[in-house]
């Protein structure tokens, strides 16, 4: 397992505006109302991580092969 350590300028968060259908939004309310993240914001950062672990990784593999065959 690694660790990162986050200097303070990469804790700091910005503030964004999203369009969500009303559908995900409840769930979203729902998982906070049973207790799976304390709020929306979280449970939206967490899928936000989740999807820059899982497609970020991909993307920077694909362009350092992409790199190397140049």
């Amino acid at each position: 397992m690694s660790v990162t350590c986050q200097t303070p300028e990469a804790t700091q968060m910005q503030r964004i505006t999203i369009r969500l259908p009303e559908q995900q939004l409840e769930m979203i309310d729902y998982m906070v109302a049973q207790g799976e993240f304390p709020s929306a914001s979280e449970a939206i950062r967490t899928a936000v991580r989740e999807l820059i672990d899982d497609r970020g990784e991909k993307l920077l593999r694909r362009s350092e092969i992409l790199s190397a065959m140049s």
